[in-house]
């Protein structure tokens, strides 16, 4: 399968992305990038799925917090927040809001965040840090990743200091701003925009072929035979 990933509408980027979610998993897109020489494409373990079976497909809106020790900004000026509320109404439809930054002392997203995110469309947020407001975030059904729950307010702890700009996490997994993001019960992978096609075709490849290789399975073949027909297991 070949996906053209050149001048593409709205319409057939949505429809890319209901593919990924429903066809491929984080798992076969990490072996496909490590074939590739893209070792470093999982974001740290600690970040999970709010809901564990939830599936998300997007494009990275990259977020960038800091601490700080009170609401007010340089020069005096008033800045709660800093920039949270620039990089949220930034947001655009199959975006992911993607963050991280600060210390896991208060929590970076919460059920406001959530209800306006999906109001513009957003494909889900995912948290180098703390949620909080769970049940208002499970009533509303938005996806979320993190590192866990936390009540504690980032508004006199941490803020936004810039977005849509490159992002580095401690492991070493670099994000882009337009990154495409895949996240499952397994963890969140980041296919680099460069290598999108390449990996794209090599990932619903191998669904192929580890189908075919399931089938081998039930079929009754010993797996040593099958690995040598199919270099799949």
């Amino acid at each position: 399968m070949s996906i053209d990933l050149g001048a593409r509408s709205d319409r057939d980027e949505t429809t890319l992305l209901e593919e990924i979610r429903t066809t491929l998993y984080t798992a076969v897109v990490g072996d496909v990038m490590d074939a590739m020489g893209l070792t470093i494409q999982f974001l740290p373990p600690r970040i999970r799925a709010l809901v564990p079976d939830t599936v998300v497909a997007g494009r990275a809106m990259t977020v960038l917090e800091a601490d700080c020790a009170s609401d007010v900004g340089s020069k005096g000026a008033s800045q709660p927040f800093g920039l949270m509320f620039e990089a949220l109404d930034e947001l655009k439809p199959n975006e992911i809001y993607i963050a991280t930054g600060g210390s896991q002392s208060y929590a970076l997203w919460g059920g406001l965040m959530s209800t306006r995110a999906a109001k513009l469309g957003a494909a889900g947020a995912i948290l180098d840090g703390f949620h909080r407001d769970t049940r208002e975030i499970l009533s509303l059904g938005f996806p979320v990743f993190s590192t866990g729950s936390y009540a504690q307010d980032q508004r006199v702890r941490g803020r936004v200091i810039d977005y849509r700009c490159p992002l580095r996490f401690e492991n070493g997994c670099r994000v882009e701003s337009g990154d495409l993001l895949m996240a499952d019960i397994d963890g969140v992978v980041v296919i680099p925009q460069a290598h999108e096609q390449a990996v794209l075709d090599a990932a619903f490849e191998k669904v192929r072929g580890e189908n075919r290789v399931r089938d081998m399975i039930l079929a009754g073949e010993p797996t040593a035979a099958i690995f040598a027909k199919t270099g799949i297991m």
